[in-house]
This record gives structure tokens, C-alpha cells and sequence, in this order.
């Protein structure tokens, strides 16, 4: 479950890039979450760290 959740929020933040939204975003998303299944824990923690420095990013874009 852990899985599809980091690979929703991975399809979030590729889909942000280009900003039209919508399949694109869902479509890696999904296939992201079967590859870090596939990677197992090595793969759940690469998805994790992805989106938690996207995130840091944004917030530090967003304080200056």
C-alpha cells in the first residue's frame, strides 16, 4: 500500500513539470509504483526520497 502512495505522489510531481495535468501523471505514477515494487525497500525508499526533495524545493521556493 506504502507503494501505490509513493508512486501516486511520484506521478504528482512529474506531472507538475509540464502543467497541463491529467493521464500523463497517473499513467507513471502507476507504472513508478510497479517498478519500486519491484526494487522492493531499496525501491520504496528512492520513490520516498524523490518526493520528500521535491517537496523541500518547493518549500524553499516558496520562503524566498
Amino acid at each position: 500500500m506504502i507503494g501505490k502512495v509513493i508512486g501516486a505522489l511520484v506521478g504528482r510531481e512529474i506531472d507538475k513539470r509540464d502543467g497541463q495535468g491529467g493521464l500523463k501523471g497517473a499513467v507513471i505514477g502507476a507504472a513508478a509504483a510497479g517498478g519500486l515494487r519491484r526494487l522492493g525497500p531499496l525501491g520504496l525508499i528512492l520513490g520516498g526520497a524523490y518526493v520528500a526533495k521535491k517537496a523541500l524545493d518547493r518549500r524553499r521556493n516558496r520562503s524566498v
